[in-house]
């Protein structure tokens, strides 16, 4: 795959990129406007924080609903315009979702993210981000916390779900997808309200952890990573 060069700012202007968030945060619809879904992707990231080449393989899996069976794939391989810095993945990040999302045809209906959406201090982890962005309904699906805890202990059985709070506001859903496995963090992104965002995980589940979308984008952006890895 193509890769992008660009320059690396060593010290981003983090207060223009706060309010470059605060923007764009306020664009988040959290209420449902989704079209009739016939087709739904995942999208996923592959990189390594300290690589001194700071590149992002994307990748963009769509599957049909409601077989899930896989549609369309695309993946892109970009520099990453800024270091590694938590809480501003998404200017890291989106740029290269984005140029995978270009390729892809056709467009799906909704998208999952592995990663957070509202679940973010300023509300918008890389799933609101890009679904702003693109202006696409979009949940994010996140395997580790970054801001909050669960209102309560999390019931081992799949299935069981806490909200998630943080400075006593709800940002999201703790979700138990498999036993005696680590729970997700699932949260709005854009025009999917909490609890469809919640059920649309689920009913993408086939035995997994991760629901399928974003399970086959992670093995997908990890093969785009091999990719180039061996040009």
């Amino acid at each position: 795959m193509r890769c992008y060069p660009a320059g690396v700012p060593s010290t981003p202007d983090l207060a223009r990129l706060r309010a470059e968030q605060a923007d764009l945060a306020a664009r988040v619809e959290r209420a449902d406007r989704l079209p009739p879904i016939r087709l739904i992707c995942g999208v996923d990231i592959s990189s390594t924080r300290f690589d001194p080449e700071r590149l992002v393989h994307a990748a963009v899996v769509v599957l049909s609903w409601p077989g899930l069976e896989p549609v369309a794939e695309s993946a892109a391989t970009l520099r990453a315009t800024m270091p590694y810095i938590p809480g501003f993945l998404g200017f890291r990040e989106v740029p290269a979702l984005i140029a995978a999302w270009d390729r892809l045809h056709p467009k799906p209906d909704l998208v999952l993210v592995d990663g957070h959406g509202v679940a973010h201090p300023r509300g918008l982890g890389i799933a609101a981000h890009l679904g702003v962005l693109l202006d696409v309904p979009s949940i994010g699906v996140a395997k580790s916390p970054l801001v909050g805890r669960p209102a309560a202990p999390l019931a081992e059985e799949p299935g069981a779900v806490e909200p998630l709070l943080w400075k006593g506001q709800r940002l999201g859903t703790v979700l138990r997808t498999k036993r005696r496995s680590n729970p997700l963090y699932v949260s709005t992104g854009h025009r999917v309200a909490e609890a469809t965002a919640v059920a649309w995980v689920g009913d993408c589940l086939r035995g997994y952890r991760l629901p399928e979308p974003t399970r086959r984008a992670h093995l997908a952006a990890n093969a785009e990573r091999r990719r180039h890895l061996s040009l």
